[in-house]
């Protein structure tokens, strides 16, 4: 009975928790956006070179037919790993593939957290908070020893290790996922490394790539737990 109530309690604590989030998310989320757009036009308006309307929403346009979609897909792909504090902070901050994400799963799986629970949610806003952090921190003291570290940055031998870092860190990083449901895995691996192959365009669009690749794992699972065979993997 005690156990019950702690629970419950912990549970509307949560939930209130996470409707402050809410709050404190969207607000900051909606001055963040006016912060952005707003700036581009006080400035051009200072210097007197602010682009028509007409000519802005032209290029809104292009470009929003190709970043909007890759956004939505993000959100439904990553808002469900990282909880409602984690998804407001990564998607502020940004850097979701490259830092965020990476840092979240890492951080709930030593942590032993799973998707959807409380201390998932916890764990992955700590550790998006922490990368933001960290990543600020790097970014001014790169700014700051931008100048002496410039002949280092543009080397051409360290070229090839700056154009892999992401590769590498998710590469790394997947592997043990692999491991963990190769029965899963293998497939979707295979064709989608085939695609990226022969259809380079793929590699430019990952973000609608997971959507193909996540269907795949997700019918694979199911057709592994109707034929008794998913407790194997």
């Amino acid at each position: 009975m005690r156990g019950e109530e702690l629970n419950v309690d912990k549970n509307t604590y949560f939930d209130s928790f996470n409707r402050q989030l809410h709050l404190l998310g969207k607000v900051m989320l909606g001055v963040s956006f006016v912060a952005m757009i707003a700036f581009s036009f006080v400035v051009g308006a200072m210097y007197d070179v602010a682009p028509s309307l007409s000519g802005f929403l032209s290029g809104l346009l292009q470009v929003g037919i190709i970043y909007y979609p890759v956004a939505i897909v993000e959100f439904l792909v990553y808002a469900p790993m990282l909880g409602v504090g984690g998804s407001y902070l990564a998607f502020l901050t940004g850097n979701l593939t490259n830092l965020k994400i990476p840092c979240a799963m890492n951080a709930r799986e030593l942590a032993g957290a799973k998707t959807g629970t409380p201390e998932n949610e916890i764990i992955s806003t700590i550790s998006v908070a922490t990368s933001a952090i960290v990543t600020t921190l790097i970014l001014a003291a790169g700014v700051l020893l931008m100048t002496p570290l410039q002949p280092l940055l543009s080397s051409e031998t360290l070229k090839p290790a700056f154009e892999n870092v992401v590769p590498a860190l998710f590469g790394a990083f997947g592997l043990k996922y692999y491991l963990k449901s190769p029965k899963i895995a293998v497939a979707p691996f295979v064709i989608m490394t085939l695609l990226c192959i022969f259809v380079p365009a793929v590699r430019n669009n990952t973000s609608i790539a997971i959507i193909p690749a996540g269907l795949m794992c997700i019918g694979i699972g199911v057709l592994l737990d109707k034929m008794g065979k998913l407790g194997d993997i």
